[in-house]
């Protein structure tokens, strides 16, 4: 059966800690900040950076609340699955209009234990403990744009 499924094609080499730790993040920021999923991500072996739109910028503690819970997510061991669908049978969560226009038939759905789903053709951890540890690099605040880019690095 997996031989005959068709994904879009896929040019990046992720690190599989560090992608799956992006998919954490995602789901942290909803959570604590209602937003929505990080408009502008650059994730890397050696140190990523995630922009997401917000409605305030957040304080000292809210920020050591993100790395708080990214470490403790991590620590939970969650088990990374995937799922393929087609696009009707897509969970009414997933938004569609971050997907390709050229999407294929089968969506590979990324599912973090029961914390976060997300189409994804990328690579994963099999679990959260294999990410490591999320440290926070810093932070930056555009008011004008209201963006919060969050720069991190797996350890």
């Amino acid at each position: 059966m997996m031989n005959d499924i068709i994904l879009n094609e896929h040019h990046k080499e992720e690190f599989p800690p560090a992608h799956t730790a992006e998919h954490l993040l995602n789901q942290t920021m909803i959570r604590l900040f209602g937003c929505g999923r990080s408009y502008n991500a650059h994730v890397e072996r050696k140190k990523s950076k995630m922009s997401f739109h917000l409605d305030h910028k957040p304080s000292r503690q809210e920020e050591k609340e993100i790395e708080r819970r990214m470490n403790e997510l991590i620590a939970e061991d969650l088990p990374v699955t995937f799922e393929f669908v087609t696009r009707d049978e897509l969970p009414e969560e997933i938004a569609t209009n971050r997907l390709p226009d050229d999407v294929s038939d089968t969506i590979r759905l990324v599912r973090i234990g029961d914390y976060d789903v997300c189409p994804c053709i990328g690579k994963h951890v099999r679990s959260t403990s294999q990410i490591g540890r999320f440290e926070m690099l810093g932070t930056n605040w555009d008011e004008a744009e209201h963006a919060f880019r969050v720069r991190f690095k797996i350890v």
